[in-house]
């Protein structure tokens, strides 16, 4: 009897051994703690900080794909944000838990469809191509997209773009890569009750070619991300608005001694009544090799006009240089200086030195 026990273990694990070989789950993340001073143009005071996300902002989760057979996959992305200087859940409090990715979709030779949370058509293309990457802390062209700045209430700068670097709700379809471009299509339902024509629709495009690369996306905002709510962070004297449209172009270009980035964006939001406020932002960065890391170099400009802020144009300027050195593949030693200037608010200075791995 124990034999034939024994036998049928055997055979059970073998079993669950080959439906298993179809499948593959990862388990993976990144922790970035970085320890330095902290002071947006705008902000009340100075922060001495030991603080996450410096480079890139700490996650963690779950990705997986089953081969379906037939040339199909099954595909899935359950993946979190986390404040590794305190170890709370979210890039702020009240973020979901699960804000990076939330999705399944199914995969083959069609490209792919997903359904669920996950990435918003503006965020590939924006950290793709300056030379800080997806730095929400030092990146002078994330700063300005996506990063407000001031205390809640009291806001001397609020985000270029609306709602959040992720939708929830959406549908997104990728192409297959032809010869060396992708395209995404995002659309997410508003879910909002006797309102069927309140969503988001965006697409974004990126093509790479040996040392050239570029992308461009275009996005239509009318709800706001993860939570419900208004789709800007709407503060004084930016009344709450409810639409915005925007296009964004960028290029680079790798001449091995120095890769070169460039970007432009421009952003119209609206009222319920008119067009009260448009952005111009452009960038341009440089990264180049110096002994075994890298220099960063990123400035960014934003133009803004509109009634909302009483017809006079705002401006803000904000450039960034440090060094990258990289441990390993997986980990790396930054240092960085920012320096941020906004119409109406002194200039001010920001730097951190901070430690990068990924698992």
């Amino acid at each position: 009897m124990k034999k034939a026990q024994v036998a049928m273990g055997l055979i059970a694990c073998m079993t669950a051994g080959g439906s298993l070989a179809q499948s593959n789950v990862t388990v993976g993340g990144l922790v970035d703690s970085f320890a330095g001073s902290l002071k947006y143009s705008g902000d009340a005071g100075r922060r001495a900080v030991v603080g996450s996300g410096g480079m890139t902002t700490s996650w963690f989760g779950f990705k997986g794909m089953e081969d379906l057979g037939g040339g199909l996959r099954a595909e899935f992305a359950l993946t979190g944000f986390y404040r590794a200087d305190t170890g709370e859940s979210g890039r702020f409090g009240g973020d979901n838990l699960f804000s990076r990715d939330a999705n399944v979709g199914i995969a083959g030779g069609f490209g792919k469809i997903q359904l669920g949370r996950g990435l918003a058509p503006n965020f590939l293309p924006t950290v793709l191509f300056n030379p800080y990457g997806d730095s929400f802390n030092f990146s002078p062209l994330v700063v300005h997209m996506n990063v407000p700045s001031g205390a809640f209430g009291a806001r001397t700068w609020t985000a270029s773009n609306a709602g959040d670097t992720g939708w929830s709700n959406q549908i997104i379809y990728t192409t297959p890569k032809l010869g060396g471009l992708t395209a995404n299509v995002h659309y997410q339902f508003g879910e909002v009750a006797g309102s069927t024509g309140r969503n988001n629709i965006g697409v974004n495009a990126l093509y790479f070619s040996g040392p050239f690369a570029a992308s461009a996306f275009y996005h239509d905002i009318q709800i706001a991300n993860p939570n419900p709510g208004a789709i800007i962070d709407t503060t004084a004297p930016i009344a709450a608005i409810n639409r915005q449209k925007a296009y964004f172009l960028g290029a680079s270009y790798n001449f091995e001694v120095v890769k070169l980035f460039a970007t432009y964006q421009r952003n119209k939001d609206d009222t319920a009544t008119a067009a009260e406020l448009t952005d111009k932002v452009y960038s341009v960065g440089a990264s180049a090799p110096v002994g075994p890391g890298s220099v960063l170099f990123s400035y960014a400009h934003t133009r803004r006009a509109g009634s909302l802020i009483g017809g006079a144009e705002r401006e803000r300027d904000t450039y960034s240089i440090g060094y990258d050195y990289p441990f390993s593949k997986r980990t790396d030693l930054y240092t960085v200086a920012m320096n941020d200037k906004i119409t109406g608010a002194s200039r001010a200075t920001s730097y951190g030195i901070g430690l990068r791995h990924k698992f």
